[in-house]
């Protein structure tokens, strides 16, 4: 299918409105002041000399470029002069310090001019296809065309250097993302050099065995790839390079089609999401390498899962559907959606996490152990994750509906009214504290509903039949009442994920569930410096009750399940059969853990 610009959608009302506006009223501005503070948004000015006391950062260029790319998006539906002109501003930097040739970078300009394109992991190229993105967006949102004729310019000189002179240190980047990039690109300008670009930095990485080097996904062709490897952020740019590398290939001269590539993707999508995804949908358990680790290899206390990973794979999972209208790709958009992308940014939509945890023990944060942050901050050193969330929950609405022939796709469950093509759409709903959705249509034969993989069963007051996961329905353009069962559930591991092997993770919907200390205290001692979240069972028999919670903007979940109540006092290991007391836990929707106090949190709980 064909997905459907958020340019064409009105988000109306639900919770991920509510996280929509909050970054166009907050987070937006947020980032903007943090990166003023701390010297990235002065660097544009181009006035570093040896000796100042803030350097720029090779990456740099990247942070404020999706700063752009995001306040762009908003800016394109909801006018807001005091973006357009911050932007702007950066606009006639980059005009001023952009060189003749077309060359841009800070750093590379004002640190070390003589090492243009000769360190391959320095981000040069992953700058450059941030601000290309970031231009392709303003161009959109405003008309204004200096940013894209700057960096027009900019992408003709670097296929000058890597196609045509070929005097680069390196023939591809060390991280992936320009790929992507320059794809857009030529779908913006229609120029064939962009993709050929594309192309040649995709076919070039892994072809050299000298140069092999798993961790940016280079140890061997792309084409042979067949599992998720190396850095988890640099994979799913590359990846969704590839994907729409495949949509685009019959518009350039290739030795290979789309089926090459579909085929190394879809044995790549099937590792991650079999084997190598959390169920709050984060990839990457690994801290060496902000890497994929081995198949199930899924730690909760120190695992890293990126927040741009978690965004980076909703790319790819959107890309994919333009191949097969299959539900499952919009599945993992919803479980990214809901837990592992929005646990990135706080409540109050100011501070971030750069890694999202699964699980925290404050006593263990004491140890020589490396353990993520416990609480959210408001810029990182490598703060790539913020602005990040700002381009894609100002364009959240490009996941709601897709196009294929005379079928209208709904793809996510967001209030919004949609006009395109000649369709009309509208969801009413508060999915997903409501189950209950309402879809009007006109324009197209047939509407195909996503039945989420995690309802067993539903209701729609209209004939159906189920194809991929997708209720399809003749479109009489009346209304259509879908309604999901919706009640709390509990989720099993594959037994190999050998850390969560006999436990159970709560849900209810598409929405994960934990525990955190500050709201389940120990009744026996309440100075107990250890979590005591470990202790407490669930069963078949466990009972739950739910109920909206302002704070959070979702419900929370009481569950009447065990508490070992006495474990062989003053003893260490016991042949003793524990005793168990009926107890009340009190779980939060996991992207809501670290809001208030430091606390111990959970995911995972002990099963009998």
């Amino acid at each position: 299918m064909k997905s459907i610009s958020f340019q064409h959608v009105n988000l109306t009302s639900c919770y991920l409105f509510e996280k929509h506006e909050l970054n166009r009223t907050t987070t937006i501005n947020a980032v903007y002041d943090r990166f003023y503070e701390t010297g990235r948004i002065g660097a544009f000015d181009f006035k570093y000399k040896e000796g100042d006391e803030t350097k720029p950062h090779v990456f740099w260029d990247s942070d404020v470029a999706k700063w752009i790319e995001g306040a762009s998006y908003i800016i394109s539906k909801v006018p807001t002069p005091e973006l357009e002109q911050k932007i702007d501003s950066l606009v006639e930097k980059i005009k001023t310090h952009q060189d003749e040739n077309g060359y841009f970078n800070i750093y590379f300009t004002v640190c070390e001019p003589n090492a243009r394109f000769t360190q391959r992991s320095a981000h040069e190229l992953y700058s450059a296809g941030h601000l290309i993105e970031a231009a392709i967006a303003y161009d959109k949102a405003t008309g204004k065309k200096d940013f894209l004729n700057c960096m027009e310019k900019y992408a003709n000189y670097i296929y000058k250097v890597f196609i045509e002179d070929k005097s680069a240190a390196f023939r591809f980047p060390g991280h992936e993302e320009i790929e992507l990039a320059l794809i857009k690109l030529y779908r913006h300008t229609g120029n064939k050099k962009y993709i050929v670009l594309a192309k040649n930095f995709l076919d070039e990485r892994g072809i050299d065995k000298n140069e092999y080097r798993p961790d940016i996904q280079a140890h061997m062709p792309v084409l042979k790839q067949n599992e998720a490897v190396g850095h988890s952020v640099r994979a799913v740019y590359l990846y969704t390079g590839m994907a729409l590398l495949a949509q685009e290939i019959h518009n350039i001269e290739s030795e290979y089609g789309k089926d090459a590539i579909l085929n190394a993707i879809n044995n790549i999508w099937e590792d991650i999401t079999l084997r190598k995804m959390y169920i709050t949908g984060g990839i990457g358990a690994d801290f060496f390498g902000e890497a994929f680790s081995t198949k199930y290899d899924l730690p909760s206390d120190i695992a890293y899962t990126e927040t741009c990973a978690g965004i980076g794979l909703v790319f790819f999972a959107q890309e994919m559907l333009s191949f097969e209208n299959n539900a499952k790709y919009a599945d993992v958009i919803e479980r990214v959606l809901y837990n592992g992308l929005l646990s990135g940014l706080s409540i109050d939509g100011k501070s971030f996490f750069y890694e999202n945890p699964l699980e925290i023990n404050l006593t263990e944060h004491i140890s020589k152990r490396r353990f993520p942050i416990t609480q959210r901050v408001e810029c990182f050193e490598c703060s790539c994750c913020p602005p990040n969330l700002n381009r894609f929950l100002s364009s959240i609405g490009n996941y709601i509906y897709g196009a294929d022939g005379d079928t209208l796709y709904v793809n996510q469950y967001i209030a919004s009214e949609l006009e395109y093509d000649g369709i009309t759409s509208k969801i009413e709903t508060d999915y997903p504290n409501d189950n209950k959705i309402a879809v009007t249509v006109s324009g197209v034969k047939y509407i195909a509903l996503r039945i989420p993989e995690w309802c067993d069963n539903f209701k729609i007051n209209k004939s159906y039949s189920i194809v991929n996961g997708y209720a399809i329905i003749e479109n009489d353009e009346s209304k259509i009442l879908l309604e999901l069962d919706m009640p709390v559930k509990l989720n099993f591991s594959n037994p190999s994920v050998l850390r969560t092997a006999g436990k159970v993770c709560i849900s209810r919907g598409p929405v994960v569930y934990c525990a955190e200390g500050i709201d389940n205290k120990n009744e026996k001692n309440q100075d107990e410096n250890y979590n005591i979240l470990h202790k407490f069972y669930f069963s078949k028999d466990t009972v739950f009750e739910t109920k909206f919670d302002e704070y959070f903007g979702l419900h929370v979940v009481d569950a009447k399940c065990d508490l070992i109540d006495d474990f062989a006092e003053g003893t260490l290991y016991s042949s003793s059969f524990p005793k168990f007391k009926e107890t009340k836990l009190r779980l939060i929707p996991y992207n809501c853990f670290a809001n208030r106090d430091e606390s111990d949190m959970l995911i995972w709980f002990q099963y009998k």
